[in-house]
């Protein structure tokens, strides 16, 4: 509940819909749009931003102000904790102040992503007492929030309740409150989908959207999604001061490994009997073909394809000789190439990618075992400790990529003293950090595309990690109770999961019917979304959004 520490999508989503952002995408066409700036303007040279905060009120009343802003990110510039979810995003940041209403924002160069700051506006009258940032959970409430919806009851692995925000500018949801739920079991889930106890199931797997799909009370969602899926590849983590952590193979330090690896995965073969054709495979990086402009794909003899000889050349070609067992060896002869693969306890289609990676990899002369994870265990060790081989990954990518891209930065990796990071991969190539800083600068947006592109050609060909499919978003909800929702984009967009708040403030439901005579006070009626899987890669998120009626003459707020 903690936004400066949050980077998973669950937790990333309901911030969404509880905090204001200095602008959100528009629910057309993803450009960057007014939230709480309601206007901008940029120096002659690039290098000062002012935004014009608007006058709005946080969840409890105060004023939000342009101190607010600047709290913000100052602190995430001053407190190394501050820096784990969105530390990107303020390191070429100079100097940010406040005068009334306007933020200035000074750079140390041109950034080309401003409008994208994916950070949330923190209230400072409720946030800064907090002296240790790293171990704050932020479970206090009711939250002072500023987006459309109040955080005011939360068990962890369980569900959090939130409840319209009164004072959110642009007017209150239609809904008075919206519960999410998370279930361990997907199959209950969808269980509870099909009966009415949960109103919207989102982020599926397709085995649960092929439960759902053919149910006359279930509108089915089936749309591209923004989820890229890859395997992360250990090829010697290190922190910040490049120190070596955790206990990756060495031979996953070897490039010439992770392409072989890379070449005997068939991707196809994954998408159809994994993903039950309900996927697209990867033959880029990590930006997904939703969107277009950003989207990269390999070609000609840089495009790797499905080619187990291929691999078993390079790794014959590289020194790795195969034992009479058919286990291939380090070139010194004193390790076999046995890795670890690392997925989430209590996840099906894991087990399931886990089965073929293990067959494919065999066939190369490469052993697999599987080690199960739970979430926080999972999340500590690939991205903080390095104890692990190859594991499962993925990334909800924003409209404006640089924040997924980001996350392979050398500056991402974790400090040594185990604080920070946020790092995807412990990547840290000097080619990779000069396209970063070149395109935050590059003010010319075909440009800028096109060194993202070279960006994600660089992890395509250095594979520190492997996008193996993109996913389709896969949702569902209960037609008798849900009257309206909007997705993001609105054209064939996504519900839950999407880029911003704007299907969880549109949504409508039935209200209930009044309790007693006067209807007054009303009765709760319930939409739930619950998360399965709890919050990690794949989890299902399945709500209850509730409306009162209040009275036969005021139907709605």
């Amino acid at each position: 509940m903690n936004p400066f520490l949050a980077v998973r999508l669950v937790s990333t989503s309901i911030h969404r819909w509880m905090y204001g952002f200095l602008t959100v995408p528009d629910s057309k066409t993803l450009a960057p749009s007014p939230d709480l700036a309601e206007s901008w303007t940029t120096s002659e040279d690039g290098l000062t931003w002012t935004f014009k905060i608007r006058q709005a009120k946080w969840s409890d009343g105060q004023p939000i102000t342009a101190e607010d802003a600047a709290w913000t990110f100052n602190k995430m510039m001053t407190d190394e904790a501050a820096k784990t979810a969105n530390g990107p995003a303020v390191e070429n940041f100079e100097t940010v102040t406040a005068n009334g209403q306007d933020l200035v924002i000074k750079l140390k160069a041109p950034q080309a992503s401003m409008l994208e700051n994916p950070v949330p506006i923190m209230p400072k009258h409720a946030w800064e007492s907090v002296t240790d940032m790293a171990n704050y959970d932020a479970e206090k409430y009711p939250s002072v929030s500023s987006g459309p919806y109040i955080a005011v009851e939360h068990k962890k692995d369980q569900y959090v309740k939130l409840q319209a925000n009164p004072n959110y500018w642009r007017g209150k949801p239609k809904i008075d409150e919206l519960q999410v739920i998370f279930y361990d079991n997907p199959q209950a889930a969808v269980a509870g989908l099909k009966k009415g106890d949960i109103d919207l199931l989102g982020r599926m797997t397709p085995q649960e959207f092929e439960a759902i799909q053919n149910d006359p009370n279930i509108e089915a969602w089936n749309t591209q999604g923004r989820r890229a899926a890859y395997l992360q590849i250990n090829h010697g983590a290190t922190t910040t001061d490049d120190k070596p952590v955790g206990d990756g193979h060495p031979a996953l330090k070897d490039v010439k490994v992770r392409q072989a690896v890379h070449y005997a995965i068939d991707k196809q073969k994954l998408v159809d009997e994994v993903q039950n054709g309900l996927a697209k495979p990867a033959d880029g990086s990590i930006v997904p073909p939703m969107y277009k402009d950003w989207f990269w794909e390999a070609t000609g003899e840089e495009k790797v394809t499905y080619d187990p000889a291929k691999a078993n050349q390079i790794l014959d070609d590289a020194g790795y000789k195969k034992g009479s067992d058919g286990v291939r060896t380090m070139p010194d002869g004193k390790r076999k190439l046995e890795f670890r693969f690392t997925i989430h306890t209590d996840t099906p289609v894991e087990d399931k990618l886990a089965e073929y990676l293990t067959a494919f990899l065999k066939e190369v002369g490469i052993t697999v075992t599987t080690v199960k994870l739970d979430s926080s265990k999972f999340t500590e060790e690939t991205g903080t400790t390095g104890n692990f081989d190859i594991a499962i990954s993925g990334w909800s990518v924003n409209p404006d990529p640089e924040e997924v891209l980001a996350t392979h930065l050398c500056s991402r990796r974790p400090a040594s003293n185990g604080e920070g990071g946020g790092t995807e991969s412990f990547f840290c190539d000097d080619t990779f950090e000069k396209l970063y800083k070149d395109q935050l600068k590059e003010l010319d947006r075909p440009k800028r595309v096109e060194l993202i592109k070279q960006m994600q050609e660089r992890l395509y060909t250095q594979a520190p990690i492997i996008a193996i499919y993109y996913t389709n978003d896969l949702e569902g909800y209960r037609k008798d109770k849900v009257t309206s929702i909007t997705p993001i984009p609105e054209d064939k967009g996504l519900l839950y999961g999407g880029s911003g708040y704007w299907p969880f403030y549109t949504v409508d439901v039935k209200a209930a019917a009044a309790a007693g005579a006067s209807g007054e006070g009303g009765s709760n009626t319930g939409l739930i979304a619950g998360i399965v899987g709890v919050v990690v890669v794949l989890g299902l998120g399945a709500f209850f959004l509730t409306r009162r009626r209040k009275s036969t003459a005021d139907e709605r707020e």
